[in-house]
């Protein structure tokens, strides 16, 4: 037993090293092939990355799926629940990040990115380790282990030698229990957000892709999904058009008369800063795959850009670049949140895309429009290059575009601008959270803040 520990300890608790509380402490491999041998959907392996480790968070998005015999090859780091995943190379942000594995997310197997530290349940409890690794002065001093240079790198005899305190194992499993909580709240937020989203885009498809309710109409049925006061916008006839059948009177019109298009910034590197400092600047990491906005992918830049690189909350961004063929993220978009104010900037890898002057057009009804389906498949389709594919600028506005009335088009961006306005505050929610159990963890990890008498191993109140 060792007596050190990297951060101050308020009460008389023993230090361990983490390889005498752990059952297993291990990284993975890539499988052979490497990317190009991943499956393009999950048949039942998932392979867990650096890029999908948080601290505290584990972010599925990118998530690589390998095949039986690939996992087989990999058997000796299969996740278990109760597992942690520590990234033990990386650069200053992905490096060291840790969270505990998703039971939802399992059978899963590691790459060599990443560890999975196991602990004794009988020694301690896999969220108080949590919260120590992820402990400020904790992630500094996982640092001075770097053995990688500019890119860093630690071991696994690296990662057996940390040290940390020990308290009783029912205080560890208050003091994860409280965490957990703050924890358990986000992640509902999260949930909470995706139903919002997917309840726009359901409706989104139903009104003005399926048209649902001309369909009910034609049948001679009441629409289920519209109200009285909208019935009379939706015909009870199809008519054809130069995009197929439409609801009778809607007109089918150019993309390019009711969109405005402006490319980004083309900046180099010398720009970024990591500090936070500069304007904010939305960039092709700013958009999840599938379309929506990409919040930790966010960049500061302090160089020299023009007023028509600023962009508002509320507008929307489209990815035009993607590395690859896939097509998972070119032509897909999102609507620029407000938390990063009212003066922020864009790359040249997005487009932003605004409703043309008296266009019925909304941001709310084209970004629905843009990550749909089908919608999708076409624009993408203009997307061209050899090791980097292009989205040319009249892929936007060559396509034909159906215009329903514009009292509908209102109708359906109210809706869908309360549930951004709701998801907003979610994610406001959570980011409060998200500095409370910051500023809670430490305290907790190093005695100073005792739980016990308020919080039993249950999780219940006293």
């Amino acid at each position: 037993m060792t007596t050190r520990s990297p951060i101050s300890v308020a009460r008389d608790w023993p230090v361990v090293r983490l390889d005498e509380i752990a059952t297993k402490i291990g990284s993975g491999a890539t499988p052979t092939g490497g990317a190009e041998a991943y499956l393009k959907q999950r048949n039942q392996f998932a392979l867990i990355r650096s890029q999908n480790v948080f601290d505290r968070r584990f972010d599925p998005d990118g998530l690589a799926f390998i095949s039986d015999a690939q996992a087989s090859a990999l058997r000796g780091v299969v996740v278990q629940p109760g597992d942690l995943l520590l990234n033990i190379t990386g650069d200053g942000i992905t490096f060291a990040r840790c969270c505990a594995a998703p039971e939802a997310l399992l059978p899963a197997c590691v790459n060599q990115h990443v560890a999975i530290i196991r602990v004794d349940p009988a020694r301690a409890h896999p969220g108080y380790v949590l919260a120590y690794l992820t402990h400020p002065q904790v992630k500094a001093y996982i640092e001075s282990f770097n053995a990688g240079g500019s890119r860093r790198a630690i071991t696994k005899g690296h990662i057996e030698s940390f040290r940390l305190p020990l308290p009783p194992l029912a205080e560890q499993k208050a003091i994860a229990r409280v965490l957990d909580l703050l924890d358990e709240k986000i992640i509902a937020n999260t949930q909470m957000n995706r139903t919002l989203d997917g309840l726009a885009r359901s409706i989104f498809g139903d009104w003005f892709l399926a048209f649902g309710p001309t369909r009910a109409m034609a049948r001679g049925e009441k629409p289920a999904s519209i109200g009285k006061n909208l019935s009379a916008f939706f015909p009870p006839a199809f008519e054809h058009s130069p995009v197929g059948p439409i609801p009778k009177g809607w007109r089918v019109e150019p993309l390019a008369e009711h969109v405005d298009i402006e490319r980004g910034l083309s900046y180099d590197g010398d720009g970024l800063r990591e500090d936070g400092t500069g304007l904010p600047m939305h960039n092709l990491n700013s958009i999840y795959e599938g379309g929506g906005y990409k919040h930790d992918g966010i960049k500061f830049f302090s160089g020299t850009n023009r007023d028509k690189h600023l962009i508002l909350p509320g507008d929307m961004i489209v990815a035009n670049t993607e590395q690859g063929f896939d097509r998972l993220l070119i032509g897909h978009a999102a609507i620029v949140p407000a938390r990063f104010g009212q003066r922020t900037i864009f790359s040249h890898h997005l487009y932003r895309v605004r409703p043309a002057p008296g266009s019925p057009m909304t941001t709310h009804y084209l970004v629905q429009l843009f990550n749909s389906e089908r919608w999708h498949y076409w624009i993408s389709g203009f997307a061209n290059g050899t090791t980097v594919n292009m989205l040319p600028k009249d892929a936007l506005q060559m396509p034909l575009i159906v215009i329903p009335p514009e009292e509908l088009v209102q109708a359906f961006t109210e809706i869908a601008q309360a549930l951004h306005q709701q998801s907003e505050a979610n994610l406001l929610e959570s980011r409060t959270l998200d500095a409370t159990r910051d500023l809670l963890g430490p305290p907790l990890v190093s005695g100073e803040i005792g739980v016990s008498e308020q919080i039993n191993p249950s999780g219940a109140a006293h």
